[in-house]
């Protein structure tokens, strides 16, 4: 009997504020939206970081006029050098080639790019990546050597635009968050008052106050969880439609989202929009109860 109660004086305190319950479900979906998305995108940095950076290379570029000797012995040191764990040579017109086809899709930037432009070099795997200062110092000195380029120096760019794409996702959720907070807490208040003289009547005959609680808590955690719900769909929906539909050839470069990561948000971002709004209701009501 009390269960059957609590739930239709949800149901009837829902339809009664129906606009604000629109409106705080929409605000709850969208700060939930962008706090899944915060956190895929976290998870996405963190699969692209170990899967590149143990994939990283060191270029050595050597000058154009370099000699035969200098090329010799810059190898030479290459295969006694006890950081490096292999290493290749790329030859002018290798490298020639490479670059027609990695920017075969911009045949304007190949045409105005000359062969010999572009300098042979070796792309040297190293055992440990960390130590790519040390390995340079030892041959940015070489004889015939005009550069050294650390892929991961390249690769930390890309990383820290993520970040801050992640942060700014993540601060959008936080406000969005606290809008929804304040949204919740004057929806559950409205609906307190409304019912005002219900509830002096329910306190008169000594009801708890769990139970007049209940329901405006629960009205806060239907919402929650319908924006919690809703927000799972439309990260659904962009994975499919979009990381998966017109940027797939992106995320073939920068390695797809897992699904199971994916459905990792459903239980999350169901757990924080329930127990967020159940706590913010019941604080709500605490002042309210004790009028």
């Amino acid at each position: 009997m009390r269960v059957r109660y609590v739930l239709s004086e949800v149901l009837t305190g829902l339809w009664r504020n129906v606009t604000m319950t629109i409106a705080m479900i929409i605000t709850m979906t969208v700060s939930l939206t962008m706090l899944g998305a915060s956190l895929l995108l976290f998870f996405q940095v963190g699969k692209m970081e170990d899967f590149f950076y143990q994939r990283v290379e060191v270029s050595v570029f050597l000058k154009g006029d370099v000699s035969d000797e200098q090329r010799t012995n810059v190898e030479s040191a290459l295969k006694s050098d006890a950081l490096v764990q292999s290493y290749k040579h790329e030859t002018k017109e290798e490298a020639w080639d490479r670059f027609k086809e990695q920017f075969k899709d911009a045949p304007d930037l190949v045409s105005a790019t000359k062969p010999n432009s572009l300098p042979e070099s070796f792309r040297i795997k190293l055992k440990d990546p960390n130590k790519v200062q040390e390995f340079s110092d030892q041959f940015r000195t070489q004889d015939g050597v005009s550069d050294i380029i650390d892929q991961k120096q390249l690769l930390k760019r890309v990383f820290d635009l993520l970040g801050a794409l992640q942060t700014l996702a993540l601060t959008v959720a936080v406000v969005q968050g606290a809008a929804a907070l304040l949204l919740v807490a004057n929806t559950i208040q409205v609906a307190a008052y409304s019912k005002r003289r219900e509830v002096a009547v329910m306190k008169l005959v000594g009801a708890s106050n769990w139970f007049i609680q209940m329901p405006f808590v629960l009205e806060a955690v239907f919402a929650g969880l319908i924006g919690a719900i809703l927000a799972f769909g439309a990260l659904v929906a962009a994975k499919i439609f979009f990381i998966d539909g017109s940027l797939k050839a992106l995320t073939q470069v920068l390695l797809p989202v897992d699904w199971n990561n994916v459905w990792l948000m459903l239980p999350v971002l169901c757990g924080a929009g329930g127990l967020v709004s159940a706590v913010t209701a019941w604080v709500t009501l605490r002042f309210y109860v004790r009028v």
